[in-house]
């Protein structure tokens, strides 16, 4: 099956610092722009950035693996290549909600993930599953 890419808004406090995190930090390439919006290029995928200051900050997190993971939360599920030499590059870059690890280990479940908050506090998890069949499987 081949995946159609998702469409993501979001809101962020400041377009500069999200040009900064997105297109700096994440490498994520820049598309359209207005002075309220920036459309960046997440791994294929479209999220854009809105400025709405008013909207950013939600902290409630539940338990899952034995860490507080954020209630609200978008992210990507790569390869464990590709998620590896992420985890590398963001290493002192970013500062980790969740250390990367692997959970749910030895379980149908187990993958790698990290989280980190993008300057406006919006959590981004990155998961990768050594065997992608496995990621309905319950």
């Amino acid at each position: 099956m081949t995946l159609a890419p998702f469409h993501l808004a979001f809101p962020v406090h400041d377009l500069a610092a999200a040009r900064a995190f997105y297109g700096g930090v994440l490498g994520c390439p820049e598309g359209r722009h207005s002075d309220h919006w920036v459309d960046f290029d997440f791994y294929g995928h479209q999220i854009v950035a809105h400025l709405a200051p008013d909207e950013c900050g939600s902290r409630t997190t539940n338990p899952v693996d034995g860490k507080g993971v954020p209630v609200r939360h978008f992210g990507l599920v790569l390869d464990m290549e590709t998620w590896q030499r992420l985890a590398d590059d963001l290493t002192g870059k970013v500062d980790f909600l969740i250390e990367p690890h692997i959970r749910f280990k030895g379980e149908t479940g187990e993958q790698a993930t990290m989280f980190f908050s993008d300057p406006s506090g919006n959590a981004i998890e990155i998961k990768a599953f050594a065997d992608m069949a496995r990621l309905f499987a319950n």
